[in-house]
């Protein structure tokens, strides 16, 4: 449990951040180290995390940090491939959690 804290896996990532990187995965040559990795770049120069950035945030990061993220590892036509996404992010309707009771977090937490 101490390596999960550390490497920050007993934390869920929001759904926004998972719906990139598994668009990135079956868009571009990344793997899925690789998308998760660069999309958690593009957030930490933003001053994001993964695990709270909202569907909102990550269409700006897809915009104005990510494309230069991809380019810089090879990705051809990055900025069009974070047009497609941003574009298709808006309309997938995620649940970023903001309307979630505290009931409902604490039930998720306890995993019941």
């Amino acid at each position: 449990m101490i390596l999960g804290a550390v490497v920050g896996t007993d934390v869920a990532d929001s759904p926004a951040f998972e719906w990139v990187c598994d668009q990135l995965i079956d868009r571009t040559s990344l793997d899925r180290l690789e998308a998760r990795g660069t999309v958690r770049i593009a957030l930490k120069q933003s001053g994001l995390e993964a695990r709270n950035v909202t569907s909102e945030q990550m269409t700006v990061i897809l915009g104005r940090v990510l494309p230069c993220e991809l380019e810089s590892r090879g990705v051809d036509e990055g900025t069009q491939v974070c047009r497609t996404l941003a574009s298709g992010l808006s309309g997938a309707r995620l649940d970023d959690g903001r309307n979630d009771s505290p009931e409902e977090v604490f039930r998720r937490l306890g995993g019941s």
